[in-house]
């Protein structure tokens, strides 16, 4: 038998922070990811420039191409949400001499991802440790944003992925210290969505508001970095940085219980940089009780497996795996 030729594709995921690429080939039996890189954001004036520093690093110029970006995708113009890059889709399959272009929202690209990753790339947080198979599967990513998305289907028949923008919803606040964060943001930022506490911002958002609490002077300028919240929380010496951090597991778990009932989820998957970071803390915490306490629901909720992604690209995976999709 002859090896089918390679069909090399560029594979973005663009955050509001890195723009991570790579090289597939759409042939391959199993997606793989190579020549992986990732850049700084801050370093360049457009997604353009990021990637033909990129191309030219890697020395190669595929003419086919999928991108995953940190923003809604509805028309040709694409504005990203946390990053002050725009661009037009002709005008980037003109300027990279591509003959085909996919662009999906970088959580929809995790939905994508999920179909395609194996028992190593997730860690069974609660139930079964088999990767799910059949949707309606949630996805929730807490990163530089919130992510959610809703993964439909099944692996026999297909999958079909439904983009939301359900970081952006309110966030309710449950108890005194939750109104007192939720208070906090609000004064500042107009008002309290569910991404401005559960995200690297929003651990710094909660801890500042606890520490305003107790009397610490908290403006903008004072904000702690997510980094050092979380090692200090894990090093156990620093008080407000270990509430800070149940605080989060709690809101999490809850916002988690919320968004499975919403969309009659039969598992749940957490994607994103951060919560990896601390998945034995997030045992420890709030997180299962508050993800359960959804009253005549708590039985439904308790057999929902929750996988957390631990694979190091998901992003880039699932927008290689919508590229062979519109492909194939």
């Amino acid at each position: 038998m002859h090896e089918r030729p390679a069909e090399l594709a560029l594979i973005a995921d663009i955050g509001g922070t890195n723009a991570r690429f790579a090289l597939t080939d759409l042939r391959a039996e199993h997606l793989e990811l190579s020549a992986q890189a990732s850049l700084r954001c801050a370093e360049f004036a457009s997604l353009h420039h990021a990637a033909e520093h990129y191309l030219e690093q890697v020395g190669v110029r595929p003419t086919l191409a999928g991108l995953a970006v940190a923003c809604p995708i509805i028309h040709d113009e694409v504005r990203m949400t946390n990053r002050a890059w725009a661009f037009s889709q002709r005008e980037l399959m003109h300027t990279l001499g591509l003959q085909g272009l996919r662009v999906i929202n970088d959580f929809g690209a995790i939905a994508h991802a999920v179909t395609v990753l194996q028992a190593p790339d997730l860690h069974a947080l609660y139930g079964a440790p088999e990767p799910p198979v059949r949707g309606p599967i949630t996805l929730i990513g807490p990163g530089t944003g919130l992510g959610v998305a809703l993964l439909a289907g099944n692996a026999e028949r297909g999958w079909h992925v439904i983009e939301t923008e359900g970081g952006h919803v309110s966030f309710a606040p449950l108890n005194d210290e939750e109104r007192l964060i939720a208070e906090w943001v609000s004064a500042r930022f107009g008002r309290c969505s569910n991404e401005r506490l559960l995200s690297g911002a929003g651990l710094s958002h909660i801890d500042a508001a606890l520490r305003g609490a107790s009397g610490v002077d908290t403006g903008v300028a004072h904000l702690r970095a997510p980094e050092e919240i979380v090692t200090q929380a894990l090093e156990g010496h620093d008080l407000i940085a270990r509430r800070t951090l149940a605080r989060f597991c709690a809101i999490l778990g809850s916002v988690l219980g919320d968004t499975a009932l919403i969309h009659g989820a039969r598992s749940v998957v957490i994607a994103g940089g951060i919560v990896p970071r601390f998945i034995n803390f997030v045992r420890s915490s709030a997180f299962r009780e508050r993800f359960l306490a959804k009253g005549r629901f708590a039985d439904y909720l308790a057999a929902i497996p929750i996988h957390v992604i631990t694979h190091s690209y998901p992003g880039l995976l699932g927008a290689a795996a919508a590229l062979r999709e519109q492909n194939s």
